[in-house]
């Protein structure tokens, strides 16, 4: 899979059938604990159970055009589920959050 742009919000990326699919950013960040960067992204499909796929990689964000890597060690993808369910539950709280003050609002 290789980037033709520079990382921005939006990447294209070629599949296995050749086919060219735009990607949106989710995040990158950095591991200290594996010393690599990482990019997580979602073509917008969705699973057989109607949730967004998303996927993740490691990228060098020196690197002008980028060849996505990809996550071959159980350590790696430990790391990535950590932050994505971080991630799900600070969303989750802000909902939540959001919710109550409508309801108290109406009151």
């Amino acid at each position: 899979m290789e980037n033709q742009n520079n990382m921005e919000n939006t990447f294209k990326v070629i599949n296995d059938q050749g086919e060219e699919i735009m990607c949106d950013v989710l995040f990158t960040f950095d591991s200290e604990e594996t010393k690599k960067s990482y990019i997580v992204y979602t073509d917008n499909s969705k699973d057989e159970s109607g949730n967004v796929q998303v996927y993740a990689s490691i990228y060098d964000p020196n690197q002008e055009n980028q060849k996505l890597e990809p996550i071959t060690t159980e350590q790696e993808w430990k790391v990535i589920e950590t932050i994505l369910n971080t991630l799900q539950e600070e969303i989750k709280k802000k909902m939540e959050e959001a919710a109550d003050s409508e309801g108290n609002d109406e009151q």
